[in-house]
């Protein structure tokens, strides 16, 4: 089995009168495409991603907000107070996507100088506390490097039912361990499958985020693909600046990569390289798509979040091309 997130449009780029509905819009594609939940970005620059859960709620019947927490933004009893409190009043489950890093001048802007690894350190301490807040009603007392707590109890109450599924990024040693510590998800963003490696089985789960251009004739795909995703000099600049001030791993893996075309692999990196979005795409028919899907899943991939849905046509594009995996490795 395998679970599929679709992603919010960010903040920027829209007009305040426009972008709320826009969420509410592409959350409802997302439902309706039968996604499991859907991913909200949070970083110094985007309006808050809580608030936003708020909104994909209201305007849908199960789509899951998976929250992307910062750890240096707030305390973590706050997280498990939001997560209870949506569950107490909307009987609906929130996901939660831990986030240790972000760009070099936001961590300085906020005066967040812990080394790369000590930020995963931090990460297991907040997001356990997190955790048995929202797992056992009895208060809580923790003692960490970075967060403490003294007989904390959460209300209201959380339903067992309720209780979050965990993301981790999961491209460093440090960010793998961490999830291993913490039984989480770790998402990555992931090389053409015949380069790629899945961690062991001692993982809770393993996850890619990744888009998806697939169309029943490879030629149809690559002209939406190349159509939407112009090359751009101004974005490959700015992509070239962000290189310059990012502190994920990840970032610097997949701009190493080499984006050898079509005639080689449906990875495609241009939408990245150029700024456009900040994971690498999957082009072609649905047969190619799909064969490298079914790689994906056969190296123990269970988790997929799909970059933010261009229309309510593309997910349905996308799902074909997961059907074809799913009955290609028999899952």
């Amino acid at each position: 089995m395998i679970e599929l997130f679709s992603t919010c449009p960010p903040s920027t780029g829209f007009a305040r009168d426009s972008y709320v509905e826009r969420v509410a819009e592409v959350a409802e594609w997302s439902e309706a495409a039968g996604c499991r939940g859907i991913l909200i970005y949070s970083d110094n620059a985007l309006v808050d991603p809580w608030l936003l859960s708020h909104i994909i709620i209201q305007r849908t019947a199960s789509l899951c907000p998976l929250v992307a927490v910062q750890p240096i933004y707030m305390h973590p009893y706050w997280v498990a107070k939001q997560v209870a409190s949506i569950a107490h009043l909307c009987g609906r489950r929130v996901y939660l996507n831990m986030v240790a890093g972000g760009f070099v001048n936001d961590l300085e802007a906020l005066n967040d100088t812990t080394p790369h690894d000590k930020r995963y350190t931090r990460l297991v301490e907040y997001t356990t506390i997190v955790m048995r807040l929202l797992s056992s009603p009895a208060p809580l007392t923790y003692v960490g490097e970075f967060h403490s707590v003294v007989k904390l109890k959460l209300m209201p109450p959380m339903p067992e039912a309720l209780v979050p599924g965990v993301f981790v990024s999961g491209s460093s040693d440090a960010g793998l361990a961490a999830a291993r510590v913490l039984g989480a998800t770790a998402v990555k963003y992931p090389k053409p499958a015949d380069q790629e490696q899945f961690p062991p089985d001692d993982l809770a789960n393993a996850g890619i985020r990744v888009g998806v251009i697939a169309r029943e004739r490879e030629g149809d795909a690559w002209a939406v693909a190349r159509d939407r995703f112009p090359e751009d000099r101004k974005g490959q600049l700015t992509h070239q600046l962000t290189m310059k001030v990012s502190n994920p791993a990840w970032h610097k893996e997949l701009s190493a990569l080499d984006d050898s075309g079509p005639e080689q692999s449906p990875c495609w990196l241009v939408p990245f390289q150029n700024y456009k979005t900040m994971c690498p795409y999957l082009v072609g028919s649905y047969r190619r798509v799909a064969e490298e899907l079914a790689r994906y899943i056969t190296l123990g991939c269970r988790t997929f979040i799909l970059d933010v849905p261009y229309s309510e046509d593309e997910l349905h594009h996308t799902n074909v091309a997961f059907e074809r995996a799913l009955g290609a490795v028999g899952t």
